[in-house]
């Protein structure tokens, strides 16, 4: 069974303990505050995903190279971004970024960002996992699908992202009934637009529907043109206390 591990005790996993997952922050020039907080000791991180440029860029960039080194240094896991385009994308293309993430940036791991969720492309979803795993010892998988897929995509990845979208539709949505059958440590969920007051709300959300791997953030997409990930949130303080501290369990 696919598991969450770290690469530091205590840094980067908390075995059953509500932890981060970042989505991908804008470029560390444009975002440097974002990048230089997820180093600081206690933040409770299961994992921090790296996207250069949609992708791996066509060239190491130094300033990626720099964020990188110092969140391996604190034993952090850095995943690379790898845009699978809803199974649209050559499983080679997928693999050549992934070559790239690892000969540049020796990442440990891939979120297959726009991963799709129908039984159809289970089968091309599983070669491309399959190419991954062979790249690297132990690499962390998490399918980027942003809602519940078909149940066979669980026994091809560490993690799902089952849930990313906006405070309106998550405090509404439900969970569904096969996640039960696997542990918190592999459903993860992404929220934006969550108010500062309704953070407990969203933990117990979280907690109910049995996720471990979290990120919410008060900044939205504001209708489609701005991407909510980028920026950290404006209570990034407090929530690091509330999860710290276990308030979610």
């Amino acid at each position: 069974m696919p598991h969450l591990t770290s690469a530091t005790a205590g840094t980067a996993s908390t075995n059953l303990r509500t932890g981060f997952g970042i989505p991908g922050y804008a470029h560390p020039l444009v975002a440097p505050g974002e990048w230089g907080a997820l180093t600081r000791p206690g933040t409770p991180l299961h994992w921090v995903v790296l996207n250069v440029a949609e992708g791996p860029g066509v060239r190491p960039d130094p300033h990626c190279l720099e964020a990188v080194g110092r969140l391996r240094n604190a034993g952090v896991r850095v995943l690379g971004h790898l845009d699978v385009s809803y199974g649209a994308r050559a499983v080679g293309e997928v693999i050549s970024d992934a070559h790239r993430y690892l000969d540049w940036y020796r990442v440990g791991g891939f979120l297959l960002h726009r991963c799709p969720t129908e039984r159809a492309a289970l089968p091309e979803v599983r070669r491309a996992v399959t190419g991954l795993r062979a790249l690297l010892d132990d690499p962390h998988i998490v399918l980027g699908h942003g809602t519940h897929p078909y149940p066979g995509y669980a026994e091809n990845a560490d993690q799902l992202v089952t849930f990313s979208g906006p405070w309106s539709d998550y405090r509404w949505s439900q969970v569904a009934e096969w996640t039960a059958d696997y542990a918190p440590e592999r459903f993860c969920h992404f929220v934006h637009g969550v108010p500062r007051g309704h953070l407990d709300e969203a933990l117990r959300i979280a907690r109910w529907q049995g996720a471990s791997t979290i990120y919410f953030t008060d900044r939205t997409d504001q209708g489609g043109r701005t991407d909510p990930w980028e920026t950290m949130p404006g209570y990034w303080d407090e929530i690091v206390s509330r999860i710290g501290t276990g308030v979610s369990e």
